[in-house]
Order: C-alpha cells, then sequence, then structure tokens
C-alpha cells in the first residue's frame, strides 16, 4: 500500500502546501491575462506580489520536505512539481516586468497567450484540488492543461511568424527584439506548465 495511504493524515501538509502553489500561482495568470487587457500597473503589482508569496510557499515546503523522513508522494515528485509550478508564475512575472522596462504595450497575441495560461493555471489548480481524493480526475485536469500548452505554442508560432512579415525597418527591428523575448517568456510558462501537468499524471500513476 502507498505512504500516502498510510500516512495520510500526517502528510497532507504536501499536497496542501503544492494545492497553495498553484491557487497563488492561478490568481498571479489572473492578474497578467488582466494586465493584457488594460495594462493597469495594479495589475503588475498584484502580480509581483502572488509571486513572492509562491516563492515563500515553496521555501517552506522544501523545509518541510528536508525535515520529513517519509512523505505522502516521492519526494521527487513533490520537488518536481513545486519547481514546475513556481516557474509558470516566474516567467509570467517575468513578462509583465520586462514589459514595463522595454515599454511594450500589450498586443492581441500576448493576450491570446496570457488567456491561455491562465486557463492552463486554473486546470492545473483543479487537478491540486483532486489530487489526494480524486486522482482520475486530477488527471483529465492534468491532460487539459497540456492541451492548453500546445495551444500556447500555435498563437506562439503565429507571433513570430507576424513579427518577420512587417516591414524590416529599424524601429520594426527594435521592436521585433523586444516582443520576441516577450513570446518566449509566455511560451517558457507553457512548456512548465506541461511539465507540471506531467508530474501530475506521474504521481497519479504512482498512487493507483
Amino acid at each position: 500500500m502507498p505512504f500516502w495511504r498510510i500516512f495520510g493524515k500526517r502528510e497532507d501538509r504536501f499536497i496542501r502546501l503544492l494545492r497553495e502553489q498553484a491557487r497563488t500561482t492561478l490568481q498571479g495568470l489572473e492578474h497578467l491575462e488582466a494586465y493584457m487587457e488594460d495594462g493597469d500597473e495594479a495589475h503588475a503589482k498584484a502580480l509581483e506580489k502572488a509571486e513572492k508569496d509562491a516563492d515563500e510557499l515553496r521555501r517552506i515546503l522544501i523545509d518541510e520536505l528536508n525535515r520529513t523522513f517519509v512523505t505522502s508522494i516521492d519526494r521527487e515528485d513533490i520537488f518536481a512539481l513545486s519547481r514546475s509550478i513556481d516557474d509558470v508564475l516566474d516567467y509570467a512575472y517575468t513578462t509583465i516586468d520586462e514589459m514595463s522596462l522595454l515599454e511594450v504595450e500589450p498586443n492581441p497575441y500576448l493576450r491570446r497567450m496570457a488567456s491561455l495560461l491562465r486557463e492552463a493555471a486554473n486546470e492545473i489548480f483543479m487537478a491540486m484540488e483532486r489530487l489526494e481524493h480524486h486522482p482520475g480526475v486530477a488527471a483529465e485536469h492534468a491532460m487539459r492543461a497540456k492541451a492548453l500548452e500546445n495551444r500556447v505554442e500555435r498563437v506562439y508560432r503565429e507571433a513570430i511568424a507576424d513579427l518577420f512579415r512587417k516591414p524590416a525597418d529599424i524601429e520594426q527591428v527594435m521592436y521585433m527584439l523586444k516582443v520576441r523575448e516577450l513570446y518566449r517568456h509566455l511560451s517558457n510558462a507553457a512548456d512548465r506548465g506541461d511539465e507540471t501537468a506531467n508530474v501530475i499524471s506521474d504521481i497519479v500513476v504512482k498512487m493507483a
């Protein structure tokens, strides 16, 4: 019988901390999506706070992990899941931070990618909500998150192609260099979301 069933009551703190990380990431991605719609700096500040809160949750989780001999799920999976969830939010924050530094306004591609990432973050959060008691449902949410990652990648490729269709004067070249980096950040966030979904799926298989 898996340790998570034997020691479930005592070790619930790991799933709880991972769930809190996923919730905080979802909140951050909601602010990213809102910022892409209206450019309001209040959303940028809220995302920055979410990123710091998530970092603190990850520090607590790692401290708990270092002080615990028997874990509810594999230690490597706990660490990998926490890291990938954290990376999603880190890339979201980096995107807004660089938009401000580079003085780039939201465009339709950034909006679409941010919206899809928010949907994926919601699926990851729902997966963490269901992981302990309904792992099969958690796996379904993980698969939906992976499908959304594929959609982000399609938008990313469209966005890059569109950049190179425009006249290559010096202003456009500068714009291309700036915006391409922002697209990459959101693409990387999607990749980390995909990695998160993979870890969740692996955990579900081990829990069977």
